[in-house]
């Protein structure tokens, strides 16, 4: 399932990155490893912010459908 169809409050394990090269490279330096624990923290027309390792970081839903959960 994708990160984007997560809902507020949830908190799930990252089980894959799909994407060319570079758009998973970009990813992981954000912190989105596989394995990896990340909660919505709250989600607006697509948009997402999201709590991992620590940080909030904001990702548009289709960044957001290359993440699966």
């Amino acid at each position: 399932m994708p990160l984007s169809m997560a809902g507020a409050g949830e908190t799930n394990y990252i089980r894959k990155i799909i994407g060319k090269d570079q758009v998973r490279r970009h990813l992981e330096n954000l912190g989105f490893v596989i394995g990896e624990p990340v909660t919505v923290i709250s989600q607006m027309n697509g948009n997402m912010i999201l709590s991992i390792k620590n940080s909030r970081i904001a990702l548009d839903k289709s960044m957001a459908n290359r993440i699966m959960i």
